[in-house]
């Protein structure tokens, strides 16, 4: 389905982007692995997609919150397969804490993380797909692009702000080949989750088991999580021809959370 494409997933050595990453892989689309961890996390990603796949795929160790750092993997991708064709903005932290508690650091590093990065990511790859007419840029938002949980101000602060630009960029490019959305899933079981429980758990007084029945799945009247595959399907569907008429768009994928 994307031989001769290129696709770059922010935040890609585990989780929903290491899913996103193997499934572009597995339709034929040489792969750009990235993450700011350190450098061994990066190449083991690498190397499972070049193992199980016959494409190009190229581990970038860059902090997508530094817009030097995310230019220069654009520019290296660019050189070793000759394009950027589809970017996934993925990359994701959360921090839980009341307004008056949140420390001053977890606030800029989640918002340059989760929002600023889009961004960057964005403004880097948007020339050379305006100079070929095509182009798929897909960000990972979240139900808490619509709606508000406690604790979690800089994240939803930053989900609801990826929506915006979400929307803002699919009418610059709307005439240029270009789509531009968002899947905004509920909660996906990853490490992300796994790691907000203990924080939830002091801020709540809860029990572990507490926090995922009342807190977390409570939410989504599916009662499941969200697999990290049902989001890579879905990506891979939005960056297909079959969605070409698909722009601007926020897809809930959350378990009927943001219906009720």
């Amino acid at each position: 389905m994307f031989q001769g494409k290129t696709a770059l997933v922010t935040g890609s050595t585990r989780g929903i982007g290491f899913e996103i990453a193997r499934a572009f892989a597995a339709r034929g689309a040489n792969v750009v692995i990235n993450g700011a961890s350190d450098a061994a996390r990066v190449d083991a990603a690498r190397a499972a997609l070049a193992q199980d796949y016959d494409v190009g795929v190229m581990g970038c160790r860059a902090d997508v919150a530094q817009p030097d750092e995310v230019a220069a993997m654009v520019a290296a991708a660019t050189q070793q397969f000759g394009s950027v064709n589809i970017l996934i903005a993925n990359a994701g932290v959360q921090h839980v804490a009341p307004i008056e508690d949140f420390p001053l650091e977890a606030w800029s590093r989640v918002l340059s993380t989760n929002l600023s990065s889009a961004f960057y990511a964005m403004r880097a790859v948007l020339p050379q797909m305006k100079a070929r007419q095509w182009g798929r840029i897909i960000s990972i938002g979240s139900a808490h692009g619509t709606v508000a949980s406690p604790y979690k101000s800089a994240y939803v602060a930053a989900k609801h702000g990826l929506a915006g630009l979400t929307k803002t960029a699919a009418l610059e490019t709307a005439r240029d080949g270009i789509t531009v959305n968002a899947i905004a899933p509920g909660y996906v079981w990853t490490e992300l989750i796994e790691k907000q429980i203990p924080a939830t758990m002091a801020a709540r007084d809860m029990t572990r088991e507490d926090v995922i029945d009342k807190v977390l799945l409570a939410a989504q009247p599916t009662r499941r999580f969200v697999t990290p595959q049902e989001v890579a399907e879905l990506a891979v569907f939005l960056a297909s021809d079959a969605a070409q008429a698909i722009t601007g768009a926020i897809l809930p994928m959350d378990g009927g959370w943001t219906a009720q």
